[in-house]
């Protein structure tokens, strides 16, 4: 390490300390993060005790370094213990790696001889402020998977029949055990969870780790207090609709006495440059809740109040709360949270689909479903990464089932206004009702207690869900309907994701009837009784999401990327998704038999935009008939081939430019079911003078058909426009183009379909729960006719808004289609993808003569130091590049 380095170092440790003194000494709450220096190792290589384990100075030769947050499995790997368990089929190298995709792993006890059947320690030492000293000492886990006994500096705080739960939080007072200005030493034996424990995992996503993730999987941290603590404070908004001239809020917290004597104080709290305050008295040991209602503090009645939006609806506004409570003439602790001014409800269509709406303003909720890493390892950037692709997409929202992520994760989705929704887990533990014991009945309890305390302030949750595929019975569903008015819930509570109705809350209001496997663009329009275009489809998808051919080169071994072979089907789901074949078959047939890897890649690519298009325009088209739909899924916990919008490697494909095709905010689509033209608005103003044009070619690029409409698009709205004419002498392969202009003339949108003479037939009779299969395809084979186009490439790179972007000018000067022409930005000549990207537009058609300018947004540290090149190819188009 070199000297500057060293000295950077021991300045901001200097600073934390005087930061951490100074809170201290102030009588404010200090919080000091314990995540560095941990080590861990298997309880069947330790002799020692917990007791002995938790001295100060105690060695452990032979244990592994890590820092925490952290899995037992995410470090072995880190220590190359074991391999890269995402590439090809190393996983099933790992020890215990006994389970094949998509079983219950939850019912499948740790088999004979896994490293992880035995409990784990985990062993940190940390110095203590010495200004702490007097102070009452918190320790904290934000997340233990899944039992614990906890030792700290000889003294055992909580054994495993108290700590259980992976979605629990847990807070002890150690004031006793703490050696304020010397080291204190952690131990922490962590158990994996049973097989009827209400754990982590990911049903036929991806495989369970064979550790299932057991560890110390959160935050750890001690926090100091005077004689009272400051706990979950909350606002609680009620916005005046539909006028939005004003706001009443309710200020909740939870204060505890920690000491045996009363107290008396007063608790202040500020919102911006309004106060307010009211005298407290606590008995001894006391824990009381206490709240500022608008009735009896005038100030919490905001006036036009800066209200949080979904990022197409309006600005993501936030107010920062400071909550204290001041005794003896000092501050004895203090919380600060953030939170938006917005109100969410929901209500049943006449057809009994439920509508959301944010602050009295319906919204049709278009979004996928999330996954974390494998492995749960943390990487804020990543995440910052990835919702900043799903707002880029055009989806608002997001749905965690039973994956409820990080504080970071929710501020996020706040500053850039994307929707969560949030609940349980399908098909393990959390569904299995008639095997749980006792003891899950009250974690289940204290569970949706901790999460939603934690989470509740954040204006991008909108909505939960007590079950996943199916709905509780009705004592538990009572029971977590007592836990979130006990919280003061305020937002819209479903029993499940599906349509199944409960005798304690009634219909749901949704379904999740799929599909999940490959169906026909046309499927989506053309359905009325399964998972087409109508009601609120919680999870659906047209299927596999095979990425881009660099992407699977980077997780597939050579010799195993073609043709197509296990560890391909090792990359796929579990279940009724081992493998693509259905998909592939399907490929095939539309678009002719692959010839090699880089073949099939770009037919994937192009069926992959075509099916996620499809899905999303449907949805589009038909609100608020249609009220939502979550694409099954966004992103994928490893590297995979099926269900995503972009890859493990954060590389968007051709899905990812169809759905950001479909959802954008001034959008002509077509129709399948009735061949007619639409225009959708996502946006919340009207445009009026709005020129809608639609042109046919044939695969020579002679046009005919064409039509011209100017239309006013109101808020939020959706209209049918005109039906394409039957036409004579068309190709068998032949072309959509539609497009929207302002009344100035500006171009808003560039849509262009493939389409074909043969229709499509569906087989409704052999539909299974997953996918409807295709009697007769499309035949898109004529568009290996297309001759070869050389495109006219020029870009320039400059910085704004504090990322690199570079601009591309891009034309066609042939007198042939450029057909799906895909841009890519490299490090430098022939280098890797620069990623993550923005792409402006991607996966695109040039007509004779067209030209475009499009921007492309990444960060300059991702080069690498590499000059950005952009790179030109696609289904027709000659390979070129521009510096």
């Amino acid at each position: 390490m070199s000297q500057a380095v060293s000295a950077r170092l021991l300045l901001i440790s200097f600073s934390f300390s005087l930061l951490l003194s100074a809170a201290s000494a102030a009588g404010q709450q200090a919080r000091l993060p314990i995540t560095q220096d941990w080590a861990i190792q298997s309880s069947a290589q330790v002799t020692d005790t917990g007791q002995s384990l938790s001295q100060p100075g105690h060695a452990t030769p032979g244990w592994y370094t890590t820092t925490v947050p952290t899995t037992v499995l995410a470090t072995l790997v880190r220590h190359n213990v074991y391999p890269n368990p995402d590439f090809g089929m190393n996983l099933r190298q790992i020890p215990g790696t006994t389970y094949p995709i998509g079983e219950n792993f939850s019912n499948i006890p740790m088999p004979p001889g896994s490293p992880f059947a035995v409990p784990w320690w985990y062993r940190t030492e940390f110095e203590v402020p010495a200004a702490y000293k007097g102070k009452q000492l918190w320790l904290n886990f934000e997340g233990i998977n899944y039992r614990a006994n906890i030792w700290l500096n000889g003294k055992q705080i909580a054994s495993d029949k108290d700590v259980a739960g992976t979605w629990r939080s847990y807070e002890f007072n150690v004031t006793d055990a703490v050696q304020p200005g010397q080291k204190n030493a952690l131990a922490v034996e962590v158990f994996a969870p049973l097989p009827t424990d209400l754990a982590v995992t990911f049903v036929d996503w991806n495989p369970m780790p064979p550790d299932k993730d057991m560890g110390l999987w959160r935050g750890v941290y001690l926090a100091t207090s005077g004689p009272v603590e400051v706990r979950h404070p909350h606002v609680i908004t009620d916005v005046d609709t539909p006028s939005l001239a004003s706001a009443h809020l309710t200020v909740t917290v939870e204060l505890h006495n920690a000491t045996n004597q009363p107290v008396k104080g007063t608790l202040k709290g500020t919102i911006g440059s309004i106060d307010f305050s009211q005298p407290v008295e606590l008995a001894a040991s006391e824990t009381k809740e206490v709240e500022f209602t608008p009735q009896q503090s005038s100030q919490l009645n905001f006036s036009n109040p800066k209200l949080w939006w979904p990022w197409q609806m309006g600005a993501q506004n936030l107010y920062d709360l400071h909550l204290e409570f001041d005794t003896d003439g000092g501050v004895s602790d203090q919380q600060d949270t953030k939170f938006g001014i917005r109100q969410v409800t929901s209500e049943m269509n006449p057809n009994g689909y439920r509508v959301f709406s944010i602050n009295g303003k319906r919204i049709v909720i278009r979004g996928g479903g999330w996954s974390p890493d494998m492995m749960l390892r943390q990487n804020p950037q990543r995440l910052e990464d990835e919702i900043r692709l799903t707002r880029d997409m055009g989806l608002n929202t997001i749905r965690l089932e039973g994956k409820l992520e990080t504080d970071h994760f929710f501020d996020l989705a706040d500053r850039y206004g994307i929707l969560i929704m949030a609940g349980w887990c399908c098909c393990d533990a959390w569904e299995k009702w008639p095997h749980w014991p006792p003891q899950n009945f009250d974690i289940s309890q204290e569970s949706l207690r901790d999460q939603i305390r934690r989470l509740r302030n954040h204006p991008s949750l909108f909505v939960w869900l007590d079950g996943s595929d199916n709905p509780p019975p009705p004592d538990v569903e009572q029971n977590y309907l007592n836990v979130l008015k006990a919280c003061r819930w305020q937002n819209p509570v479903v029993s499940s994701a599906t349509a199944k109705p409960t005798s304690v809350t009634g219909n749901s209001g949704v379904k999740m009837t799929g599909p999940y496997e490959y169906v026909a663009p046309s499927y989506w329009e053309k359905d009325k009784t399964r998972g087409g275009a109508y009601g609120f489809n919680t999870e659906t998808s047209p299927g596999p999401a095979i990425p881009v051919q660099e992407s699977l080169e980077k997780f597939i071994p050579k010799e195993k990327l073609w043709p197509i072979s296990e560890a391909w089907d090792y990359h796929a789901g579990g279940g009724a998704f081992k493998n693509v074949k259905v998909y592939s078959d399907a490929l095939n047939a539309r678009y002719g038999t692959a010839s090699d890897l880089q073949d099939y890649d770009r037919k994937a690519q192009l069926m992959n935009y075509e099916g996620i298009r499809a899905m999303f325009e449907a949805y589009s088209r038909d609100k608020y008939n249609s009220t939502g739909v979550i694409q099954w899924m966004l992103n994928n916990a490893w590297p995979s081939v099926i269900w995503h919008l972009f890859d493990y490697y954060l590389q968007p494909g051709g899905g990812y430019f169809g759905a950001k095709k479909a959802t954008e905010l001034l959008h002509a689509q077509y129709n399948y079911d009735d061949h007619s033209i639409s225009l959708v608005s996502s946006q919340y103003t009207p445009a009026n003078g709005l020129k809608v044009a639609a042109t046919v070619y044939n695969l020579d690029m002679a046009q005919k058909f064409a039509k011209q409409v100017t239309v006013d698009a109101g808020p939020d709205s959706s209209q049918k426009l005109f039906a394409l004419p039957n036409i004579d002498g068309l190709t068998p392969t032949y072309f959509l183009r539609l497009t929207v202009d302002d009344a100035g003339g500006k171009r808003l949108s560039t849509n262009t379909y493939w389409l074909s003479t043969k229709p499509e037939k569906l087989d409704w009779e052999k539909s299974t729960w997953y996918y409807t299969p295709t009697a007769d395809f499309a035949d898109y084979t004529a568009l290996k006719q297309l001759p070869t186009v050389k495109l006219k490439l020029s870009s320039r790179t400059g910085q704004e808004g504090g990322n690199d972007v570079t601009h591309v000018t891009i034309s066609n000067p042939g007198k042939a289609l450029a057909f799906f022409v895909r841009l890519k930005l490299a490090k430098g000549k022939g280098g890797q993808e620069v990623l993550p990207v923005i792409y402006q537009d991607n996966y695109f058609s040039l007509l004779p003569g067209e030209k475009r300018d499009l921007a492309i947004s990444y960060r300059s540290s991702d080069l690498g130091g590499a000059r950005p090149v952009v790179e030109v190819s696609g289904w027709n188009i000659a390979p070129a590049t521009a510096e």
